[in-house]
């Protein structure tokens, strides 16, 4: 039976057509930049890893529901990595003893989640992740804040456009427990409570803290923390260590000048399992995209999972292209990559063999000037459409009397000016226009 194959790609992926493409690397580019500016290292890890390791580190939720998994050949039950944390923190471990701490990584992965696509969110993704391994101290974090607020600088952005809430689980399971007379596993199922607060109406929110056993009076306690800066927060924990933390913290951005992007919200939590300290996401603050880009935060314990005694911390934060490419549009913070520098196309005449052409072209490019030769035999009217649609700069003319010549014309599209060059100062007029 005759049938057609679809030409749509799988949901919740996309195609990258050289637009889409030029763009994903730009942004990219700006990432790396930003990151390797500030000292950290590139690195990556398989596309494939056991299924229990997202089950034993990032919860079964993650592992159970949100993965694409499957048996292999050998029985092995293997997922396609949602996320990177696990894997980075399995590298760590396993060459821990040849590392030179602290280390400060990063990586842009290729990811797949199971979830809903909806705005911001796909199946497959690429996501930024940036991590800093073997440094206890609050200042790991700080330079972790840092660097997600250079790397939005570094695109255009300022304090009127993102904000960075941030809490700490360690203070959290303290004032939980302070309220509610919680255990920390107690404190545990609150936080998870906490974690969907803006996404189930109040009184489902309401339901879920008295059905683990919090009063009217308890839950007023909790809500009045939502609106309270860091110290008031603190106070009421003087004693906790990740009150602790989260005063050094904003003492240090509020003397490092990076207060002004940054706020104390309770509701911070971060839902995986494997957070321990500071926990923090950036939101963007337009109107028409007022929710939270990405976010990351403390993991003291995950390298420690797979090696016994291991005592490296670590901290980080994940981004995903989908969220920076909308928090990018919605400030109108993309240049136009089209129009982007000299671009040359070498156009064609049925008089001049292909390889006085071609000659041309490679003359140009050992120039260092991005160059192409028009492939087909259109006439020259098409050849000067395909460059303008094509967003080429300008378009070198070399019929058979500019060859008998020695020389060439050169027409810039933009401006409609026209020079006749000698063949041997052809490199060096592009290298007059690119400076």
């Amino acid at each position: 039976m005759d049938f057609k194959l679809s030409t749509q790609p799988y949901k919740g992926t996309r195609d990258f057509y050289p637009r889409e493409m030029k763009l994903r690397n730009w942004f990219f580019g700006k990432i790396r930049s930003s990151l390797e500016l500030a000292c950290f290292e590139e690195y990556d890890g398989p596309m494939l890893e056991s299924l229990d390791l997202y089950a034993a580190k990032s919860g079964e939720e993650l592992a159970k529901e949100q993965t694409y998994n499957f048996t292999d050949r050998g029985g092995r039950s293997l997922a396609i990595r949602p996320e990177m944390t696990p894997t980075v923190a399995r590298m760590v471990a396993a060459k821990m003893g040849e590392l030179n701490y602290p280390l400060k990584w990063f990586c842009i992965s290729n990811m797949y989640r199971y979830e809903r696509p909806q705005r911001g969110r796909l199946r497959e993704f690429w996501q930024l992740n940036v991590d800093i391994f073997g440094c206890d101290t609050f200042e790991a974090d700080l330079d972790v804040i840092e660097s997600a607020i250079s790397l939005l600088r570094a695109f255009g952005a300022d304090e009127t456009m993102f904000r960075v809430h941030i809490n700490n689980r360690r203070f959290f399971n303290d004032a939980i427990a302070a309220i509610a007379g919680t255990d920390s596993e107690g404190s545990r199922k609150v936080s998870k409570v906490v974690d969907r607060k803006n996404k189930v109406p109040r009184e489902n929110y309401e339901a879920d803290l008295k059905a683990l056993g919090l009063d009217d009076a308890q839950i007023a306690k909790i809500d009045a923390l939502y609106k309270m800066d860091v110290m008031t927060a603190t106070a009421l924990c003087p004693e906790s260590e990740g009150a602790k933390e989260l005063r050094a913290l904003f003492e240090a951005l509020d003397k490092t000048g990076l207060l002004k992007y940054c706020m104390f919200d309770f509701g911070i939590i971060r839902g995986l399992d494997y957070y321990t300290g500071t926990v923090f996401e950036v939101f963007d603050e337009a109107p028409e995209n007022n929710r939270a880009m990405f976010g990351g935060g403390r993991y003291d314990n995950l390298v420690g999972l797979f090696q016994k005694n291991a005592k490296i911390s670590g901290v980080g934060y994940g981004m995903g292209d989908v969220t920076l490419e909308n928090f990018l549009t919605t400030h109108a913070l993309i240049p136009d990559l089209e129009n982007d520098g000299t671009k040359v196309l070498v156009t064609r005449f049925d008089d001049v063999p292909l390889e006085a052409y071609t000659a041309l072209v490679s003359t140009l490019r050992e120039g260092g000037i991005r160059a192409n030769l028009y492939l087909g035999n259109k006439k020259f009217g098409k050849q000067i459409d395909f460059a303008a649609k094509e967003h080429y700069s300008h378009v070198v003319i070399m019929g058979g009397n500019e060859q008998a010549n020695g020389e060439v014309k050169i027409k810039n599209l933009a401006t409609r000016e026209e020079h006749t060059v000698a063949l041997t100062a052809l490199a060096d007029f592009f290298a007059g226009e690119k400076a």
